[in-house]
């Protein structure tokens, strides 16, 4: 053989035996394992800390921000340590589906449906003296009144009751009568008042009540002897008639006069306008 050719076979087998060695004989590379962090079955995601761990990397790792890491872990420290080995609260994610391994979850507080409020409920009917008329029930300057009658009755007749008002005796206390264990409904109030009164306002009332409420009804009452002050509005009335009689008047004496001017420029001597000259007829 050649001995040109032989060394050049030589070097081409000595180059694949050496690319053939060189990676197997190579020292493997290391590879730094970063712990993935999977939701648990309640929907948080942990972080075990490892070496090197900080609150900048972290954060990185779990694409938050320092901010939400703190709020997330309230036990951090002023300089957010991190301690090795520790779980770190990362995010909290909606878990769909059904676990296929692990234990189950414990069962969340059953949904409580809320009650309807039952009960009876309280009417409470005050006749009172409406001095002035007004259908307003002042504390201070009208009082209740006794010796009349109050009937209650619910539409469907499921309840009925009647009672007479009286006066309390103390000062303080609520000077109506009321009705009380009354079931919830729809409710015509009627009042019958003393022979000596007149109604200042409609003596019958319908309402509607739920249990647990309290309903107050006022009805208002003005006694007969009282008499309205007929001088003030005769007075204003006379004045008015007073200002229009004087308008007419005046109108009536205006017209007058200008009647008499008229008259007197028809009685007065006819006068002609001739050559320049005015002369009498």
């Amino acid at each position: 053989m050649n001995p040109k050719r032989f060394f050049i076979l030589f070097i081409l087998v000595s180059l694949l035996l050496f690319g053939v060695w060189l990676p197997a004989n190579a020292a493997p590379i290391t590879q730094q394992v970063i712990p993935t962090s999977t939701p648990g079955l309640d929907g948080r995601i942990l972080y075990i800390a490892v070496a090197g761990d900080n609150c900048t990397r972290v954060a990185a790792l779990n694409s938050i921000s320092i901010d939400q890491l703190r709020q997330l872990n309230k036990n951090l420290d002023e300089a957010c340590t991190i301690i090795e080995g520790q779980e770190y609260l990362v995010g909290i994610v909606s878990v769909a589906g059904t676990p296929t391994a692990g234990p189950s979850p414990t069962p969340g507080l059953p949904t409580v449906t809320p009650t309807p409020l039952t009960g009876t409920t309280e009417i409470c009917i005050l006749l009172f003296e409406d001095s002035n008329g007004n259908a307003l029930y002042e504390v201070e300057t009208e009082s209740a009144v006794a010796g009349g009658a109050v009937s209650v009755t619910e539409n469907n007749g499921e309840y009925s009751a009647a009672q007479d008002t009286v006066l309390q005796a103390d000062p303080e206390a609520y000077q109506g009568i009321c009705f009380s264990d009354v079931p919830e409904g729809s409710y015509n109030i009627t009042v019958a008042i003393p022979d000596n009164y007149n109604p200042t306002m409609e003596l019958n009332s319908l309402i509607e009540v739920k249990a647990g409420d309290r309903a107050e009804v006022g009805f208002g009452v003005q006694s007969k002897d009282i008499v309205a002050d007929p001088g003030a509005s005769e007075t204003n009335e006379g004045g008015g008639k007073s200002s229009l009689l004087g308008i007419l008047g005046f109108l009536f004496l205006l017209g007058g006069a200008a009647v008499g001017y008229y008259a007197w420029r028809s009685g007065k001597p006819e006068s002609k306008l001739s050559g320049g000259m005015l002369r009498k007829k």
